[in-house]
């Protein structure tokens, strides 16, 4: 085993690094803490009033004390809607918990903001939740207390295949592939909504607070005439009692948690997929060190191995073709005593043995094959696998073209795609063009998919990307016969840099849930250990069939 690491020098640049991770992280957590708060005190306020705990309240209390929850989408819909007064979190909380020791999906209406009204990223949100279920066979709880469709934005949340609606399509899959799904009604359950609760295996329902009904009681009497109150119509009592459309009567939402929280508890246990695990090792290094390594000036080269030193089980690795393709590091290592295969872009420069030098965090044609190979020996040997992302792309120019690097770059991108064991992604830096899908971006199905502070995913750089885009716009005010001063187009630059910059922050891309959050790098091992943890509960692993490789 190789020992990766070196212990940290003290210096000036140390310290810089070191205090600008720590400002970006000091942010992150500001931002969150404002998300958290949901519709604000007064509307916590007023859902106490009516005997309602919060969302997040309710979650606290249904998971095991003690216990972690791992959030997914605590930025969703950030800085988006901001016409409808903005929908922090998506006005949905989700992610995985502990019950009684076994981990569980959770999602949860946060009906201190618009009463919970779904938005068109809610629904996108939602269907991540019970992705996420599917993928690793997770039991799913759902605490419903929504007001339904966000009317406004109706054409965008209702007819399309990733709408509304596949939801309760994945109900019934889910329901056919044994997955239990438990529901809560502790608040309105309206319209084309009421049928995820009751599509699921059991429903519950809190007296004078919850309620389901295809209309409420206005539309009813807009439709048909008939004068009746949403509790008569459709509350607690009518349908345990009447309708038999739910079947627990709850009087509060401590006694309906308690309720799901024994349900869960006399659960059966099914094979696992026997991913190897022993005893953990905490690295040599402490993992708050990568602050010191990650540099300040995102386009300054440092060392990769510095930073897996800090992650890695003893920092050890069996690295995989350590000589060759040097630029991408391949190898055999443990997480929390999970086995795992580590992809992570190096972002030194390195020589190669004829004395080329690489340029960090470019993948080129040696290390897209190594990448390749080892990601298919990973699948072989039923090892989950970690990916580190910092890469700005596939190295490009007539040499590099000559030299095969589409058909390298297409074999690794096919290695990834039809990967089956689970995978699991961090965006360390940059996340640039197909560099992203050759290190498994989002649209390459990762269990789970992270951002440091520090990540950027775009299509190029941000500095080869504006001044593209203003050529193009010289172009066009060129062929308009408008002159443009020097002035004005440093004017123009800055303008288009700062979108730009805006559209590749962390921010940006979680609140479109293209990863599952923003979180400290210190807690990465935490991550890919609860992760490996929820794939384990999921013994199908297909047969892998990468089909034609590109030689």
């Amino acid at each position: 085993m190789k020992v990766l690491g070196t212990p940290l020098q003290e210096s000036a640049a140390s310290a810089r690094n070191s205090d600008h991770q720590k400002d970006l992280l000091k942010e992150v957590r500001k931002q969150a803490a404002i998300i958290m708060m949901g519709g604000g005190k007064d509307a916590h306020a007023k859902q106490h009033k009516r005997g309602k705990l919060s969302a997040r309240e309710r979650i606290e209390k249904l998971i095991d004390p003690g216990s972690y929850f791992l959030e997914i989408g605590l930025f969703t819909a950030f800085e988006m809607y901001a016409e409808f007064g903005g929908a922090p979190s998506s006005r949905t909380i989700f992610g995985i918990g502990i019950i009684h020791g076994r981990e569980v999906v959770i999602v949860a209406n946060d009906a201190t903001v618009k009463a919970g009204a779904w938005f068109p990223i809610t629904a996108k949100k939602n269907l991540r939740a019970q992705e996420i279920s599917i993928e690793n066979r997770l039991p799913i709880v759902y605490l419903v207390d929504s007001a339904g469709v966000f009317l406004p934005l109706q054409s965008e949340i209702f007819p399309d295949k990733e709408h509304f609606g596949r939801i309760f399509r994945n109900n019934a899959v889910m329901s056919s592939l044994g997955i239990p799904q438990i529901a809560a009604i502790m608040g309105p359950c309206v319209a084309g909504g009421a049928y995820l609760p009751i599509m699921s295996d059991e429903a519950m329902i809190v007296d004078g607070t919850g309620s389901v009904f295809l209309a409420g009681s206005h539309l009813v009497k807009a439709a048909i005439g008939e004068e009746i109150d949403n509790e008569q119509l459709g509350g607690a009592t009518v349908h345990c009692e009447i309708s038999g459309v739910t079947d627990h009567k709850m009087q509060s939402d401590e006694e309906c948690l308690k309720k799901i929280r024994s349900i869960v508890g006399k659960m059966g246990s099914g094979p696992i997929a026997g991913f190897n695990r022993v005893d953990p090792v905490p690295p040599k290094f402490k993992p708050s060190e990568i602050y010191n390594v990650l540099p300040a000036d995102r386009s300054k080269p440092y060392d990769m191995y510095e930073v897996l030193a800090r992650i890695l089980d003893g920092s050890q690795i069996d690295e995989y073709k350590e000589g060759y393709g040097k630029s991408v590091i391949t190898g055999y290592a443990r997480i929390d005593g999970w086995a795992v295969g580590i992809v992570a872009n190096q972002r030194s420069v390195v020589k190669t043995k004829k004395g080329e030098m690489q340029v960090g965090g470019v993948i080129y044609s040696d290390s897209a094959d190594k990448a390749a190979r080892f990601i298919l020996n990973c699948n072989q040997k039923r090892i989950p696998l970690v990916f580190f992302q910092d890469v700005t792309g596939f190295m490009v120019g007539s040499r590099a073209e000559q030299g095969g690097i589409i058909k390298d770059g297409a074999k690794m991108v096919n290695a990834v795609a039809n990967s089956v064991v689970p995978k699991f992604t961090f965006i360390v830096g940059n996340s640039y063009g197909a560099g992203n899908y050759a290190m498994c971006g989002k649209a390459y199905d990762p269990r789970l998919i992270f951002a440091w502070p520090t990540a950027q995913i775009a299509v190029m750089g941000g500095k080869q990307a504006s001044e593209t885009l203003l050529g193009i716009k010289l172009q066009q005010m060129n062929k308009g016969g408008k002159g443009i001063s020097t002035e004005e187009q440093s004017k123009l630059l800055r303008e288009i840099q700062e979108r730009y910059e805006k559209e590749t922050n962390p921010y940006f891309a979680a609140s479109r849930l293209w990863v599952d959050g923003i979180i400290d790098p210190a807690e990465t091992r935490h991550v890919v250990s609860r992760g490996i943890a929820m794939a384990s509960r999921n013994p199908e692993i297909p047969r892998f069939n990468p089909g034609v490789i590109q030689t």
